[in-house]
């Protein structure tokens, strides 16, 4: 009788941990675009009247650590705008993420000054029961409140920085022009339908002088009904070593 109890709790458990391992597989990508100990250098420009104007810079990097004693990457990225654009909004975002080393995303945070107003937004994730469990998070600099959100999702979400690691290793060998991918974002209040659109290939001078065959991706948010484009960004490939930026 107490074998067959201890063979129940047994199946049991071994369920759960079936349960487990499934919602988080499912939440999983193959990485084939950076390694541990990458480090990248952006200039980043905002588009005035048809004229591209230095904005500011970025740093981003990657490195293989560990969240809550288990392996994962740890992303940090920081902008920073300049003279030229603080006198239409101030740029000085500081985000970071922890993702599995198969890119599941278990934890965000980005701390925004845009104008006058400061936030703190975090998103901590967590898969059980086939689900994606997040728990959201923004706190207010200018009071000290903090507005707090619990979800449960059967879809896998993302935010910003997971949805970037995971768009590095994309393979678009097979798109055509227009062709979207979609997703939820979410940060510390909200759920937002987002894509990712191939706006197709062109060869872009970069700031070293080299020119470079890239492809060219808009970011877009769902928006009173329509997708409406947030950012557009441009994505190369090193070979041999296969490295997407």
């Amino acid at each position: 009788m107490m074998i067959m109890k201890e063979l129940k709790l047994l199946f049991v458990a071994f369920l759960l941990f079936l349960s487990v391992g499934n919602a988080k597989a499912q939440c999983t990508f193959h990485n084939t675009a950076f390694k541990s100990g990458e480090f990248l250098a952006y200039n980043l420009y905002y588009n005035w009247k048809f004229v591209w104007v230095k904005a500011g810079t970025a740093s981003m990097s990657t490195v293989q650590s560990k969240y809550k004693g288990h392996p994962a990457y740890r992303c940090s990225l920081i902008t920073r705008g300049n003279s030229k654009v603080d006198d239409f909004f101030v740029l000085r975002d500081t985000l970071l993420c922890y993702n599995t080393l198969e890119l599941a995303p278990l934890y965000f945070r980005k701390g925004a000054r845009e104008g006058k107003r400061y936030t703190v937004d975090e998103v901590f994730y967590s898969y059980s029961g086939g689900n994606c469990h997040v728990n959201q998070q923004r706190y207010w600099g200018d009071d000290g409140h903090v507005d707090k959100e619990k979800h449960t999702y059967q879809e896998c979400v993302f935010d910003m920085m997971s949805i970037f690691l995971r768009a590095r290793s994309f393979v678009p060998d097979k798109w055509k022009k227009g062709n979207v991918v979609k997703f939820p974002i979410v940060d510390g209040r909200n759920n937002t339908p987002a894509q990712i659109r191939f706006d197709g290939k062109l060869n872009i001078k970069a700031d070293n002088g080299h020119k470079y065959r890239c492809l060219r991706l808009a970011y877009m948010e769902l928006e009173d009904g329509k997708y409406k484009r947030i950012v557009d960004f441009v994505s190369v490939q090193f070979r041999p070593n296969n490295i997407k930026i």
